[in-house]
């Protein structure tokens, strides 16, 4: 197959798949920021019950 013919058909099939892909792509600004808020959450919590437990945690 011709250079040319293969690039304008990968350009056809790639155009295709980006259409196809906006239609399952998801709100990301509600999800990740509810993501985001929930980590915080459970950071907070985890650092909270730490603090009281007296112990560190350790990285290493």
């Amino acid at each position: 197959m011709h250079t040319d013919i293969h690039l304008a058909l990968h350009a056809d099939r790639a155009a295709e798949l980006r259409h196809e892909a906006q239609e399952f792509r998801l709100p990301r600004t509600r999800l990740r920021t509810r993501i985001g808020w929930t980590m915080v959450e459970v950071g907070l919590r985890l650092a909270r019950s730490g603090a009281t437990c007296g112990q560190t945690f350790r990285t290493a």
